[in-house]
């Protein structure tokens, strides 16, 4: 070995271990927020309860309710989609249960069923309470006059429906006919790329093992011809 070999080695070795502890990180990553997630659906499907007095964001995120009451023909549409069925509406209707009144995400609709009336009626929700996040910098200001929305923002939903800022996201009801395709609240939809992300960074540390050999070998073999 030249010393001319011993800098782009140590180079070598260098960026090959950081990689490979890039890659090892992600992976604990990926348990961190498997973890997570295992944790999140156990809440989800736990026994549902009644509405609490008192209703905390923090506390009571993803908390089981379950709810007798009215859902009024009052709502707001929220633009929305469903995988194998394409772009709809997810219905939001205020609920009145227990002398109180609350949003209630009833779910999913079709584009075509936008106009169809969806009359007042008596009914058990079992759900969760949730406060989606949905609202960022590119979100539209919602068409208040046409009822529609393009992010579930609870205040101005809340707001706009004369509710307090809680909403119960059905996962079964009793109504019979069901209007509304119920769209639960699911751990599916959080992102959950750790392995990607460590998969790129061992290729990464593979590629630049075959970098740092080829350079290696090119400058070994210019050293015996020279």
């Amino acid at each position: 070995m030249t010393r001319r070999m011993i800098l782009p080695l140590l180079f070598g070795i260098a960026g090959t271990a950081l990689l490979i502890w890039l890659g090892l990180w992600q992976m604990q990553r990926l348990a961190w927020k498997e973890a997570i997630l295992a944790d999140l659906d156990a809440r989800i499907a736990g026994a549902p309860v009644s509405l609490p007095a008192q209703v905390d964001p923090v506390d009571d995120a993803f908390l089981p309710v379950t709810a007798t009451g009215t859902i009024l023909a009052d709502e707001i549409i929220v633009q929305s989609s469903l995988k194998l069925v394409g772009p709809g509406f997810r219905v939001i209707a205020p609920f009145e249960t227990g002398g109180r009144r609350i949003l209630l995400d009833r779910g999913f609709i079709r584009l075509t069923d936008r106009d169809r009336v969806r009359p007042e009626v008596t009914a058990t929700i079992t759900g969760n309470l949730h406060w989606p996040d949905e609202v960022d910098g590119f979100t539209p200001d919602p068409d208040v006059a046409g009822g529609m929305w393009f992010a579930r923002d609870i205040d101005s939903l809340a707001a706009a429906l004369n509710t307090e800022p809680v909403l119960l996201v059905a996962r079964t009801t009793s109504e019979n006919p069901l209007a509304v395709t119920p769209l639960p609240v699911a751990s599916a939809g959080i992102p959950n790329d750790h392995l990607q992300y460590a998969v790129t960074w061992f290729l990464m540390a593979v590629v630049w093992v075959g970098m740092t050999l080829y350079l290696l070998v090119t400058l070994r073999r210019r050293a015996s011809e020279g």
